[in-house]
């Protein structure tokens, strides 16, 4: 706990002290933790003496920030109009399936946090999934498995 906390100071130090900085000190916690710790959210309320309040207001309204603990690599699978004429539902079913996650929940191996967004902006390759930066489109079930072994694969190499 005390490195974690060490690990927050120094994020948060190296922005001055306005609250204009806020937000960019909860997205590196975000990339350093895979959520934005509550030990974080205490902390820079005190330093940029702020309420935990506001920091927790701007937390739950972006997106991109959690407050629980996320997987290392985030799936989001668009939704959109395009895609779900095209079979979207069949490729959440599929992702479920093999990951056994829902939209919202994280693989038991802390690996895959699955999210559902409306559209990726990407139509013409529909559907399709975005796993950290890479997209991967004209999508079918049948690819699901070997696409997240190969990001398995990648982290017992590591």
């Amino acid at each position: 706990m005390q490195a974690q906390q060490e690990r927050i100071e120094n994020l948060v130090s190296k922005y001055q002290r306005e609250k204009r900085f806020a937000l960019a000190a909860m997205q590196d916690m975000q990339h350093e933790f895979t959520h934005v710790p509550r030990e974080g959210l205490v902390f820079l309320a005190d330093y940029l003496s702020c309420s935990l309040a506001d920091l927790y207001a701007m937390a739950t309204f972006y997106k991109s920030l959690s407050l629980v603990p996320r997987g290392k690599h985030i799936i989001k699978l668009c939704d959109g109009t395009a895609c779900h004429i095209r079979g979207s539902m069949n490729i959440l079913d599929s992702v479920t399936g093999v990951l056994g996650i829902k939209p919202g929940e994280t693989s038991q191996d802390n690996l895959f946090t699955l999210e559902t967004v409306n559209c990726l902006g990407v139509c013409a390759i529909a559907p399709v999934i975005l796993i950290d930066n890479v997209y991967y489109g004209k999508l079918t079930a049948s690819q699901l498995p070997d696409i997240f072994e190969s990001y398995s694969k990648m982290e017992t190499e590591k």
